[in-house]
């Protein structure tokens, strides 16, 4: 097999290293050929060859590295396949500190991760913690300080959660993702009809009145998600348009290029990176008052 071939390749050029090396510094200090014949050629006036010959405290060093080298390849993997004496591996060695971690702090993290909210959140030293691991892990898309940016992310400091705010929501979003769907109909409602519904949901919040040009179409197109009082279904991730908070911006532009051309946002899910403490220091982190 390709893998036996490399590994007795690598075999072979180890060993023939290491013989080489020993042969090579013995002829040097004890070799017949050790007292150079003078070949008269004088440099710097009075600068010989053979006449500073190295010192033999370097043979004895070079020796005791080559006999640790030895010795290592005998108890260490080294020479290819050839496992060692001591039959270590890379892997074994991680397997074995995850081990220890584990037996060392997975009673105190189940712990923590059973424990009410409120105690979490009462202690300074978590909630230190908490915020470490929203820095790794969510601030590149909320902020460093969770209020959301860009116009694509939303601020989490506030009390308003598309998907519900409650702390079983908020895990959920956490752990397995959520994925949105806001879709386009601007083929549907042409640009007139996008201008009237705009601004219709843009007065939402203000109370629209009833002879509103867009109040038509926004209760024929809008209202089996966001509602007839336009404030949304968390089940759907349908968000409020009965406030001023909008994701994707609150301007006209931004408003009528949502309902023209739809929102897809994602967030993905780190239930597969986070461990059950950590995802419950941070549901603890986003809830505190």
């Amino acid at each position: 097999m390709p893998f036996d071939f490399w590994a007795g390749w690598v075999a072979v050029l180890t060993l023939s290293s290491v013989l080489g090396l020993g042969w090579f510094v013995f002829s040097i200090y004890f070799g017949s050929g050790q007292e150079a014949e003078d070949s008269g050629t004088v440099w710097d006036g009075n600068l010989r060859e053979g006449a500073h010959p190295a010192p033999m405290w370097w043979f004895w060093l070079i020796l005791a590295t080559l006999v640790f080298s030895v010795i290592y390849l005998m108890l260490y993997p080294g020479l290819g396949s050839f496992a060692g004496a001591m039959r270590w591996t890379q892997a074994g060695d991680v397997q074995g500190s995850v081990a220890a971690w584990e037996s060392r702090f997975s009673a105190k993290r189940a712990e923590i991760a059973a424990a009410p909210l409120d105690a979490l959140q009462a202690d300074a030293k978590l909630m230190a913690a908490a915020e470490r691991i929203y820095a790794r892990n969510c601030a590149a898309c909320h902020g460093t300080e969770a209020t959301g940016q860009a116009n694509l992310f939303p601020n989490l400091k506030d009390d308003e959660w598309q998907w519900g705010g409650h702390p079983a929501d908020i895990e959920t979003t956490i752990r397995a993702g959520r994925n949105a769907v806001m879709v386009g109909w601007g083929g549907i409602l042409g640009d007139a009809g996008v201008r009237d519904v705009a601004d219709y949901v843009r007065q939402l919040p203000h109370g629209a009145t009833s002879d509103h040009p867009g109040m038509a179409q926004y209760n024929q197109f809008c209202v089996a998600c966001h509602g007839i009082d336009g404030s949304g279904q968390t089940l759907l991730g349908a968000p409020s348009l009965a406030d001023d908070v909008h994701l994707y911006g609150g301007d006209a532009a931004a408003v009528e290029h949502s309902i023209s051309a739809g929102r897809a946002g994602v967030m993905p899910p780190f239930g597969n990176r986070l461990d059950d403490m950590q995802i419950r220091l941070l549901v603890a982190w986003l809830t505190r008052s």
